[in-house]
């Protein structure tokens, strides 16, 4: 067996090994999951939500309105939104809600997104402290899904359960049966206490983060990724609130997409390095020896599986230049055989990757919404994350070897 050979075979083994791994630990754990949401406190605690917003005209109102439509104690809730210097009409939007009670208005100079945060951190005083994307929104009873986690003193910060606003055309289809998938396996990963990013999205942490281990930081421009490895590093408890549901609105084009995972996957990268101690490291039990390894891995395993790809497509077209000078152009005499269709290891395995990728997304949709519905385009959706992936993670690798870090915008 050639070393090109070894290398799929080896890919393709990986993958469906951490899949499976993640579905075992998934099904010895879920007879638990039900307990987890259902023991509200006796006493609830104040929590301040804060929405870091910059040029976001179209739908930062919506996004406050639905954090003041949560069903929670109104006096225990304060909504404070900071306009990050936009240019657009964001500070017109937001005076229509100057004066109201639960919601602080604050104006500042353009600096980032862990500027904005920082500057709501700073006037907050609750027990929690919750971000929401400017672009976000949330179901009234959200919150009441994610306060129950924190009845155990070790859980410092809890994540929600992410969904697509309206997939309405291809490429939020994809991203949606992505962020299905997504749930599922962050729902694991809270299981085995290797939760690797807070999203912006409605991720809600105890005062103490802060407090004790500083303010967000600039982080090659993915905060919430690196809070979530500072918090890890020093064994502060991260949990997934996998019916906590909050929707994002999805980049609606191939080009905003890909600058997005550009900047997410170069931040995971840059990150690791940063935190490269959590690597290898027993102290970190699941999270040291086996998420973060198996997701650099992952990345590894990919580039080798496209270069031998590449390779093998242009030894293939090459050997057909030379029959053609050998011989002349001549339609090749081809018969189905489903004996070696069935015989071929690469296919078999590519196939149970394929489908239990499927299954993964479904179980995800499954835990989250509590029903099963089959689309048609889940069934195009690896195929064509995969093709969209070979474009990002290049730019992402490259950008870490030259050190240029990705934009935000």
């Amino acid at each position: 067996m050639d070393a090109g050979n070894v290398t799929l075979y080896a890919s393709l083994f990986v993958a469906l090994y951490f899949e499976v791994f993640m579905l075992i630990n998934f099904l010895e754990k879920r007879s638990s999951l039900k307990q987890e949401e259902t023991l509200m406190p006796q006493r609830l605690p104040t929590i301040t939500v804060i929405v870091p917003a910059y040029n976001e005209e179209k739908t930062v109102v919506k996004t406050v309105f639905s954090l003041l439509k949560l069903d929670y104690p109104k006096e225990k809730l304060r909504i404070i939104v900071v306009d990050d210097g936009s240019t657009d009409k964001t500070p017109e939007v937001l005076r229509r809600f100057r004066g109201h009670k639960r919601v602080t208005l604050l104006h500042k100079q353009n600096g980032g997104k862990y500027t904005a945060l920082n500057s709501g951190i700073a006037i907050s005083k609750s027990e929690l402290i919750g971000c929401l994307d400017a672009d976000s929104f949330v179901p009234p009873d959200t919150l009441g899904k994610i306060i129950p986690y924190f009845n155990d003193e070790k859980t410092m910060a809890v994540t929600p359960a992410m969904k697509i606003h309206r997939p309405d055309r291809f490429i939020r289809r994809v991203q949606s049966d992505e962020y299905d998938l997504g749930i599922f396996m962050k729902k694991c990963f809270s299981i085995l206490h290797s939760i690797t990013v807070t999203p912006g999205p409605f991720s809600i942490f105890r005062r103490q983060v802060f407090d004790n281990l500083g303010p967000f930081r600039a982080a090659h421009n993915t905060e919430d990724l690196e809070i979530a490895m500072r918090m890890q590093k020093n064994f502060y408890g991260i949990r997934n609130a996998h019916t906590a549901m909050v929707y994002t609105v999805g980049p609606g084009t191939i080009r905003k997409l890909y600058r997005q995972r550009v900047r997410w996957i170069y931040g995971f990268l840059a990150n690791m390095i940063d935190y490269r101690v959590l690597l290898f490291n027993r102290k970190y039990k699941h999270l040291g020896m086996f998420t973060l390894p198996g997701l650099v891995l992952s990345i590894i395993m990919f580039f080798l599986s496209l270069a031998i790809g590449l390779w093998s497509i242009n030894k293939f077209i090459w050997q057909k230049i030379l029959e053609f000078q050998a011989v002349g152009l001549h339609w090749p005499a081809w018969r189905f055989d489903w004996i070696n269709f069935t015989t071929d290891a690469k296919l078999l395995l590519f196939l149970i990757l394929f489908g239990s990728t499927i299954a993964l997304a479904m179980a995800g949709r499954r835990i989250s919404e509590k029903k099963t519905s089959f689309s048609f385009h889940i069934i195009y959706f690896p195929i064509a994350y995969v093709i969209l992936s070979i474009f990002w993670l290049s730019r992402a690798v490259l950008n870490v070897a030259i050190a240029e870090q990705a934009k935000w915008r």
